[in-house]
This record gives structure tokens, sequence and C-alpha cells, in this order.
């Protein structure tokens, strides 16, 4: 089975709205940047799945789509059919908008965001404009329902800002650092486990280049030498035998075994050549702070985002996050701590509820992995607002 037609007709409308040529350039880029280094190519896949997957649904399928490709479906053809009615205007700002998210590290999950914000709120009830596209106003939508009216601002932050070790930066590590491992397995049959602390951190900016090519010389020559530990301020290393049961299961076994040894901040890669399996696993000196950086981020936004003339909602995505960190951000109640924090700052003045989402609600992941109801949202008590039975859909705290 193949998709259905109005989901071609959608995806065409897309790809038309961005220009094919665009399109098939950044695909093809995509294409060759999957291709390069083992971990690099599959971060870099996961990074831009929503583009990778809406050009596979469009060169056909041999199955009916799944429930994440159905939603990404949904939210082309919407994006399609806003495009195709707003003024000539608001299109060439959308047709930009989509191109700049098809360039450089950018991707389609922003706007996507946006589309996905306005079409929860449509389905309660709310009209919705496009005020950010269709007038430029700083604010995205504006949501009308029984005479009452509020902004929402869609903003994107990443959980990288919350850690001292940034994932990037680890998947340029390993690339470095794989075939070192490789050769040395290959000499040394056997199961290992190098444990690593960085107190310094290591970031994915130009600026931490040479801390992540130190770093990868003094794990080489820690295989080398065949010593077993290595510590300064910058880097702890011990290298240890790996005795974990799960060694001699599959990789994916193995890296849940290790996910539940380590906890969901540690960073983790396995490496495996003939009989040899060899496992690293890098933490930062101290905890993350995802939850902080998201209050931080609000602070930043919704002053300049909302306009303070009407009920503020602040909709955050939050990107780079995987299952087990979203789930512990919301079972440990961090992000609902900060964001209430926020709420009694000034910069919350304007804001009457905010949203926070992640990819797993974008692709319909259901609870407890995502979100009960598609995001987390908590009122402001202290709005004006924040009472009005027009509002309520939109404002009542979720959780």
């Amino acid at each position: 089975m193949t998709i259905e037609r109005t989901d071609a007709r959608a995806l065409r409308a897309l790809i038309d709205a961005v220009g094919a040529a665009h399109w098939d350039a950044r695909m093809a880029e995509l294409g060759h940047g999957v291709a390069r280094g083992q971990y690099s190519g599959r971060a870099l896949a996961q990074r831009h799945a929503v583009e990778l997957t809406l050009d596979r649904l469009r060169r056909g399928l041999n199955r009916a789509p799944g429930i994440a490709e159905r939603l990404l479906l949904d939210l082309a053809a919407e994006t399609a059919q806003v495009f195709n009615l707003i003024t000539p205007d608001a299109r060439d700002r959308l047709r930009a908008a989509l191109r700049l998210a098809l360039s450089g590290d950018n991707t389609l999950v922003p706007l996507f965001h946006l589309i996905r914000t306005a079409m929860l709120h449509q389905r309660r009830g709310f009209a919705v404009d496009f005020a950010g596209i269709e007038d430029g106003a700083p604010f995205d939508l504006l949501l009308r329902r029984d005479g009452a009216e509020a902004e929402v601002a869609c903003d994107v932050a990443s959980a990288e800002d919350g850690r001292d070790v940034h994932r990037g930066a680890w998947v340029r590590l390993m690339d470095r650092v794989d075939p070192d491992l490789q050769t040395w397995l290959a000499a040394h049959p056997g199961r290992y486990l190098l444990k690593m602390t960085l107190p310094q951190g290591l970031r994915s900016d130009e600026a931490d280049h040479d801390r992540l090519a130190a770093l990868h010389g003094r794990i080489r020559d820690l295989l080398v030498e065949q010593r077993r530990a290595d510590h300064d301020e910058a880097a702890v290393l011990r290298l240890d035998p790996l005795l974990l049961a799960a060694a001699q299961a599959s990789e994916t076994g193995l890296m849940n075994s290790l996910r539940r040894e380590f906890g969901h901040e540690a960073h983790l890669a396995v490496t495996a050549a003939g009989r040899g399996v060899f496992v690293m696993a890098a933490r930062a000196g101290r905890e993350n702070e995802v939850a902080v950086a998201m209050r931080r981020r609000m602070a930043a936004v919704a002053p300049t985002r909302l306009t303070g003339t009407r009920p503020g909602i602040l909709a955050l995505f939050i990107e780079d996050t995987d299952r087990a960190e979203w789930r512990h951000l919301r079972e440990r109640l961090e992000l609902e701590g900060e964001t209430r924090q926020f709420l009694t700052g000034p910069a919350a003045r304007c804001v009457v509820a905010v949203t926070c989402t992640s990819r797993l609600e974008l692709f319909g992941t259901p609870a407890p992995d995502g979100a009960e109801g598609g995001e987390l949202r908590f009122r402001n008590p202290s709005h004006p607002a924040a009472r009005m039975p027009a509002l309520a859909p939109a404002v009542l705290s979720s959780m």
C-alpha cells in the first residue's frame, strides 16, 4: 500500500511551496551527510528525521504510514493549506521560513511546532490567525474564543544548553575514536568499559575543538600504553573489564543495560570488532541543568515575543532530548518546578500559561514516554486572565 493520493498531493504542495530544486538539493545534502561518519551520520539522520521521512513518503511506501508518519503527513498538509490561504506577502514570508528551515543545521521542527500548536488550539475550539506570518507580529498565533483573545509565541530551545557535555561533541569524539578502538580490539579481543568524567565539559562549538582533539589523544595513548587510568583537571579516564551480563547479548540489549547502569545523563557508545566489545561512557562533572536552561530561555523570550496587550501563551519546544531524559524531566517535576519559578518573575507578567513539548509528542509517542494530551501545560495563577472560561482549554494546567 502506498500513501493516499491526498497525502501525495499535500507533499507535492509543500515541496512546491519550498521549490522542488531547493528541496531536492537539501535531500541530496542530507543523504551525503548521513553516509559520512558512523556516529555523526546516525545523529544527522535523527536530527533531520522529519525531512528525511517526508522525502521517503514522497517516493512512496510499500505499507501504510505509521503513527509518526501519519502525523507528519498531517502537518505537511496543514502547512501547504496555510501557504495557499494566506496573502501573497505572507506567502513570501512562509516560503522564506521554509527555505531557512531547509538549510544549514536547521530543521522543519520549529515550523511544524508552530503548525501543530495551531492545530491543537483549533481542535480546542479556538479560531486561530497566523499573526506572525500574515502580519509580521512578534508573536506567532492569535487565538479567539467566545470574545476572548490570547497571543501565542512558539519557540524552540535545545536541551544542549543545560549540558556541560554536548551530544554533538560526543558524536564527533566517537567518530574520531572508533577507528582506534576497532584496531585495538582486533589485537586485544575481550570486553572493555572506558568510563570518563569530564569536569570541564565538552561542547559542540569551535572553541572546544582543541579540547576534543586532546581528549582523543589521551584515549588513544591510554590504549597504546595499556594503562588503566589517566586523570587531570580536564578528564578522569578509567579502563575496566565490562562485567555486564548483557555484554554477550545484542547491542540493543547491551545499551538498555548500560542506560540502567549509568542513568539518563550518561553519553554511551558501543564498538564491536570480532569477539571484542568496547563500551565508552562519559558524564560531565556535575548534573545537567536542562530545566534551568529552559527557565532562562522562557525569561529571555517572553518579553520580546509577547506584546502584553493580551494574555500571552509561551509554547516551548524542547529539542535534543530523548525518552529517558524527557521522562526524567517530567516525573522528577524538574521542568514543572523551573517553569513555575519563571511564572513568579517579572518576565512572566504577560504570560498566562506555558506549554512544553518535545519530538516525542510531535511524533505521537503515547504516555508515559510522551506527555499525556500531547503537551505539558502550566497556568500562571497570578495572571488576570488565568480563570477566564473562554481561555480554559488553552491555559489550564495539565498536571
